[in-house]
């Protein structure tokens, strides 16, 4: 039987590997968002600074792994066999909730899944002990550290207010002195605003961070009671080099604090969050190695050891710092995860994710009207000199590159490293594990706010966003809650062969996620996504716009083809495949689309003929779009509702006039691809004509049996409905090649006339 609780303390090391990659995949917004956001920084520099943060910060995490052991329960009320089963249940339950997440690109708290995993745990494991004995309920407060874990959780939620207040009043303060032209102002404003950044994260990430430490009752000495001339020491050296740089080094001082702050930010990071990943794994080998020394059954061994303090194994740190580096350089869902926070962040339009709700839309409202009633309190020229301050500089770029920018400037990078370092690591000095994740993303978007980065266009969108986001958090910790109970329940009826099938469950859960991320990353870069239009030029915009014809019609001859064959065989998941596929075409159409206003505004004014042109094959390609989608929904609701299948008939009818709509596709797109639009292959034409008779054929035919042999309506419904779409599907084809016809010959005659 003791040989269980070592492959339980094995498993319990994969399991810690395992949840620093998801940890880290999830948590590397909260370090990277500023950076990538400004551009300020190459991407190279950038994770090379933040991978020097984490490994330093996470040797320097040891204090805070008692969180794990006494934050939330009381570790001598249990025992030793008990505890390892709660230690279990958090740690496969943290594994599949936080990679749940990162395939979601969703951003959440590793420190509340934590934190409630083992409360929901501990509560499963007190309750069965309680009702072991008859016990009341009311027992519960015997085994739960009420005062730390309400401490904890207020703290945590406190977090989520006081970051976005005080991100949104430092960001709005800055710029109103700095403005968007910060470049421009005189060299000593700059030098001033870093050297209180620097001081800032320097004086809170390496002084006052270092109380959750073991190292700091080496230099305790030196700073306690110090902390006003420490800072204003700290902010005069600052002040200095940052107008040195600024002066005779001729550097971006915006570009040092970034930087600095990426590493200031990554540093608290480690350490305050590296007790999410491995601080359970940890209190289960320290129990391990004081249940084998004791001599004790392991049910009979009460866990008041983990009540004192013990020192984290330095190598184990470092171990687990190494880990979170390579995570950070190799996971491709952390890159996911970071754009989530940068696009709901980004001071332009950009393709916005979530879509507006009831409750975002009354919260804009709500905010416009507060702004009408400030508006006629200030005075006006209070108000014009600010607005002043806002106004966003005109930047030149050439034709195409819009999209290029930065998803926010220097100034809004700067003071989200600020705010969240001086936060982050105000929470480390006092041993509470906040989190960070909460922190940054409330900080990024309190600036965002105040920056006016939300404006009438996205605001709707952002606000929805950021709800979904912080919905996605309570839904953490109550599902954290529930699921490392019920984990834990299970345990404990099942002991080693409950372990071992819930690990395995897990690692194909895993494995799974891994799979369909690996699919739809593919799915991004695949050869046949539509592309938008960067040309200036009508010729250029044929060109390109020929490409996603060709991929269109592609992709709707491949989806009309799966749905035929999926109703005639009554193939559900085929069905489904192809209405999914259908959506992503139409989500891509809708992307184009929203991209019209970026390409009329780039056009020379000379080619402003391309902006019909290109509107009007927009046009063309949703056209034939929507006739495909309506045919793979119709067919997909009448196999999902159990409908009658077609008859022979009909279906031999319906792949005629598929196989011959498959050659009519094929046909279309060597014209696009051969960019032979100066011929309208009559072969073409007549192909068409003749796909059309024979439609109108079997709709006549249908009519026919419908009055003498049809019995069911759902049935003649579907079949008049896929033949009416399968006419306007082939119009709307032949409109796209009679539109590149006419347009391409026009071109060639004005470029005829010019030469």
């Amino acid at each position: 039987m003791d040989n269980i609780y070592f492959l339980m303390i094995v498993a319990l090391a994969i399991l810690a590997v395992a949840d620093l990659v998801v940890g880290v995949s999830n948590d590397a917004v909260n370090f990277l968002n500023s950076a990538i956001g400004s551009k300020a920084i190459s991407f190279r520099s950038m994770m090379i600074v933040a991978s020097l943060g984490i490994f330093i910060g996470a040797v320097f995490s040891s204090g805070l792994m008692e969180v794990a052991r006494k934050g939330i329960f009381v570790p001598g009320e249990f025992m030793f066999s008990e505890i390892m089963i709660i230690f279990m249940a958090v740690m496969i339950t943290d594994i599949l909730l936080l990679d749940f997440f990162n395939t979601l690109g969703m951003p959440t708290s590793t420190t509340v899944s934590i934190v409630f995993e083992l409360l929901g745990a501990a509560v499963a494991m007190a309750l069965i002990k309680i009702g072991a004995d008859n016990g009341s309920v009311s027992e519960l407060y015997n085994y739960i550290n009420t005062a730390k874990a309400t401490e904890i959780i207020l703290g945590i939620l406190l977090s989520v207010v006081v970051a976005f207040s005080v991100g949104a009043l430092v960001q709005y303060v800055s710029r109103a002195l700095l403005s968007f032209n910060f470049e421009r102002k005189s060299k000593w404003v700059g030098a001033v605003f870093g050297g209180v950044a620097l001081a800032a994260i320097t004086y809170f990430i390496f002084i006052k961070g270092l109380k959750g430490t073991d190292y700091y009752g080496e230099i305790k000495p030196l700073i306690e009671g110090k902390t006003l001339l420490i800072v204003v020491i700290s902010f005069i050296l600052w002040t200095l080099l940052s107008y040195v740089v600024i002066k005779f080094l001729k550097k971006n001082i915006y570009k040092l604090i970034i930087a600095v702050g990426t590493f200031a930010l990554a540093l608290a990071f480690a350490g305050n969050d590296l007790v999410n990943f491995i601080g359970v794994p940890i209190a289960a080998w320290q129990s391990y190695e004081a249940w084998l020394a004791s001599g004790i059954p392991a049910n009979e061994f009460a866990m008041d050891v983990l009540g004192s303090k013990v020192p984290t194994p330095t190598l184990f740190l470092l171990f687990a710092g190494l880990v979170m580096v390579l995570t950070l350089w190799f996971s491709s869902k952390a890159r996911r995860v970071v754009k989530t926070s940068i696009d709901l962040s980004s001071q332009g339009e950009t393709q916005e994710r979530f879509e507006p709700n009831f409750l975002s839309r009354n919260l804009v409202r709500f905010s416009i009207l507060i702004s009408k009633y400030t508006a006629t309190v200030i005075p006006t020229s209070i108000q014009e000199k600010i607005e002043k301050q806002f106004e966003k500089p005109v930047i030149e770029l050439p034709k195409g590159k819009t999209h290029e920018l930065p998803a926010f400037d220097m100034v809004r990078a700067a003071v989200n490293l600020m705010v969240a370092s001086v936060l982050i690591s105000i929470a480390t000095s006092m041993k509470l594990p906040l989190s960070t994740t909460y922190v940054t993303f409330m900080v990024a978007m309190g600036t965002s706010l105040a920056d006016r980065a939300w404006g009438s266009e996205s605001a709707v969108y952002r606000v929805a966003g950021v709800l979904n986001v912080i919905g996605g958090w309570f839904f953490t910790a109550f599902s954290a809650f529930i699921a490392a109970g019920t984990v834990a329940y299970l345990i404990h009826l099942g002991g080693g062969t409950m372990i071992a099938v819930l690990l395995l469950l897990a690692i194909l859960l895993l494995a799974r996620n891994y799979i369909n991320h690996n699919k739809k990353s593919k799915a991004v870069k695949a050869e046949d996504s539509l592309n938008k239009s960067e040309s200036n030029s009508i010729q250029g915009v044929i060109e390109e716009s020929a490409d996603n014809i060709s991929k269109a019609l592609k992709r709707v001859s491949k989806i009309n083809n799966n749905t035929i064959n999926g109703l005639i065989e009554q193939d559900l998941d085929a069905l489904k495949k192809a209405k999914a596929m259908v959506v992503k075409l139409e989500n891509e159409i809708e992307e184009l689309q929203n991209d019209i206003f970026y390409f009329i505004k780039d056009l020379d004014d000379s080619y402003l003929g391309a902006s019909k042109f290109y509107i009007d094959v927009i046009g063309s390609i949703q056209d034939v779009a929507q006739s495909s989608s309506l045919i793979a929904k119709v067919s997909h609701k009448h196999v999902n509702n159990n409908h009658k299948d077609l008859k022979k008939k009909q279906a031999e009818e319906l792949l005629d006039i598929n196989e011959r709509l498959v050659h009519l596709f094929e046909e279309i797109r060597a014209v696009f691809d051969s960019r032979t639009f100066d011929r309208i292959v009559p072969g073409i034409i007549e192909e068409k004509q003749t796909l059309l008779d024979r439609v109108q054929d079997s709709i006549q035919r249908q009519v026919e049996r419908t009055r003498t042999e049809e019995s069911s309506p759902k049935n003649t419904t579907l079949y008049f409905s896929i033949l009416l779409e399968t006419k306007d599907l082939i119009k709307a084809n032949m409109n796209i090649l009679n539109l590149y016809y006419e347009e391409h010959n026009r071109s060639k005659e004005l470029l005829e006339k010019e030469e």
